[in-house]
């Protein structure tokens, strides 16, 4: 097998298949493992260029990662790649206790070596920049501050209160830090002795620049590197350069299917609008009580959803089950106030969708919002996923292959909350970029 160009832990599942639409996209054959696959699985994608295993960290504690990060990283260790990439939303977004990201640095330099670890947030393919050390991202065709972000600043369990990407890990370690801003990454830099390294991508010159760095010289001191997407966006020049990889395949549309399911847990109001988009055409919806979902005894609750939504699918109609119509819908208080309400809730929303896709045998299926797809896919029996279909217009949760368990072959999008146009779920089930 030749040796892998990169491999990644990503926090949340949407954001592990922002990583794998950003490689496979542009050339680098890339299969998503949606827990650590057995020899025979892992055999079926020998050719792969890139390897991720798709994870739950964003929404999990700093015990939490130091038993199940250090396993995976131990585990994509030894895949041998060239690099390996811990993934976080490009929104930055985390806590001391919760999706410590200071942590999971601490726990990769324990497992590739104490170096000094690259980090790149920005991504101006995903509108996400970074200048000076802080970090801006877009909303509704505006670039914020992220501490000014109308979404971010607000988000019910990680809000996002300082742009300054460094103070705001310092919140989360004592390793040290130092940056390469993006009027410096254009000279030859010459890095300062860190713990971590912060590189800013502002556009295009500052993103090749950066790829440039971490590729012919920074990957020879360590090989493990933290950031958003933007690490492989970063990458691919470097590597066509380096004619590692061709141009970018061309994908054909999937083209229709008659009906879709959503389930959704996202309370943003990017998903907000796309969900009384889709109900003004031509989808039905289904109301969902996130705090009877999230019951520890939610067996009738989770029927009665399925129920609803047969009825739906049966008539021909593509249906959306949702749990909040936007921030003012969001009942995140009172789930906090129950221990692990958070991810019985997307536990739930995938049962909830796996008895939709097997009893209507539907072809194509959406899962909304970054922590609850990463609880949900664990209930639907998937075992890895590869891209289908990208979506340039709204880059970030494109259109996959499921392989394994009962769902094999299924047509699957994940999609973040602050992901797509407000046509989203229906661009997904006509199947058209």
């Amino acid at each position: 097998m030749t040796r892998p160009l990169i491999s990644y832990y990503g926090d949340d599942f949407t954001g592990s298949t922002d990583v794998m639409e950003a490689l496979a996209s542009n050339g680098a054959e890339t299969v998503l493992f949606l827990k650590l696959p057995n020899a025979d699985l892992l055999s079926r994608f020998s050719g792969a260029r890139a390897f991720g295993l798709a994870g739950t960290s964003r929404s999990e504690t700093p015990d939490w990662m130091d038993v199940h990060l250090r396993a995976a990283f131990d585990w994509l260790r030894a895949l041998d790649a060239e690099l390996c990439h811990y993934k976080v939303c490009s929104t930055f977004d985390s806590a001391p206790a919760v999706g410590n990201i200071g942590r999971a640095i601490e726990i990769g330099r324990a497992v590739f070596g104490p170096a000094t670890v690259p980090l790149i947030v920005g991504a101006p393919q995903i509108r996400r920049y970074t200048a000076f050390g802080e970090l801006f991202a877009a909303y509704q065709g505006r670039n914020y501050r992220i501490d000014r972000h109308p979404v971010m600043s607000r988000h019910p369990v990680t809000p996002m209160d300082e742009a300054n990407m460094l103070l705001h890990l310092a919140r989360q370690t004592t390793l040290s830090s130092a940056l390469v801003d993006n009027v410096a990454l254009l000279d030859v830099p010459e890095p300062d002795a860190a713990d971590i390294l912060l590189l800013d991508v502002l556009d295009t010159a500052t993103q090749a620049a950066a790829g440039n760095l971490l590729w012919n010289r920074l990957r020879r001191e360590s090989r493990f590197v933290c950031g958003s997407s933007g690490v492989e966006y970063a990458l691919i020049p470097a590597w066509r350069d380096a004619g590692l990889i061709g141009e970018k395949p061309a994908f054909a549309d999937a083209g229709p299917v008659e009906r879709i399911a959503v389930v959704s847990g996202s309370v943003s109001p990017t998903t907000e609008r796309q969900i009384r988009h889709a109900l003004a055409h031509g989808f039905a919806g289904v109301t969902l009580d996130p705090l009877a979902l999230s019951s520890p005894d939610n067996d009738a609750t989770i029927a009665t959803a399925i129920e609803a939504g047969l009825k739906i699918l049966e008539s021909g109609e593509s249906v959306v089950l949702y749990t909040a119509l936007g921030p003012s819908a969001d009942r995140g208080g009172e789930l906090d106030s129950s221990l692990g309400a958070r991810h019985r809730l997307g536990r739930a929303l995938g049962r909830i969708q796996s008895e939709l896709v097997a009893r209507a045998g539907l072809l194509r299926a959406v899962v909304a919002g970054g922590d609850t797809s990463s609880h949900a896919l664990g209930e639907m029996g998937i075992a890895a996923l590869t891209l289908k279909m990208p979506l340039p217009q709204t880059p970030g949760s494109p259109l996959c292959i499921a392989h394994g368990g009962p769902a094999d072959g299924l047509q699957i999008a994940l999609k973040g909350g602050q992901v797509g146009g407000d046509d989203y779920f229906s661009m997904i089930r006509a199947g058209a970029a």
